[in-house]
């Protein structure tokens, strides 16, 4: 695979930054015994540095992890989604804070919001490093935002094309 030329969008400065005031935001309006369901892949970089931000503000959350899937190898979405990975712990009764990369289409938040809440979640909030708000495709919001960006297409912070450049520690755009 030849690499494509990866203009920084966000700072590996600014993310840090950012994931800390999240979990402040976090810990103001969730409970500190939350549990936290985060959509791999794309996300495991950004769950990893907030469940430690939310450890330093107070928050003690149980982790588990639930894998969707409607990319493939492309850049657009399939626009259906599946279950690839799901969670193992029952959320019946407990307050519920999904955490995924990037919110666009809205669809596979949809689902696992729609999902959570029907296994018996008492409530359900969004929790992304970043959105697209002008690629929605359906009605839905995150609560907590990282960072709004335009559309274009980005890779890094456990964001990938085709699997790669998850590593990099800021995240940029591939310049077409």
């Amino acid at each position: 695979m030849s690499s494509p030329a990866i203009t920084s969008l966000i700072t590996e400065e600014k993310i840090k930054a950012r994931v800390h005031e999240l979990a402040l935001e976090i810990a103001r309006t969730m409970p500190a015994d939350l549990m936290i369901v985060a959509l791999l892949r794309g996300s495991f970089v950004f769950t990893a540095d907030l469940i430690r931000a939310l450890h330093l503000v107070g928050v003690r959350p149980q982790v588990d992890f639930m894998t969707l899937g409607s990319y493939g190898s492309g850049t657009e979405s399939s626009g259906s989604v599946n279950i690839i990975r799901d969670i193992n712990e029952d959320v019946t009764g407990r307050e519920v804070l999904i955490v995924d990369d990037i919110l666009e289409s809205g669809r596979t938040l949809t689902f696992a919001r729609n999902l959570l809440i029907k296994r018996g979640a008492t409530s359900s909030k969004i929790a992304v490093m970043l959105e697209k708000p002008n690629k929605r495709q359906v009605e839905i919001s995150a609560d907590f935002v990282g960072f709004t960006i335009p559309d274009k297409f980005v890779v890094g912070y456990g964001l990938d094309y085709a699997n790669y450049y998850r590593e990099l520690p800021f995240i940029g755009f591939i310049e077409t």
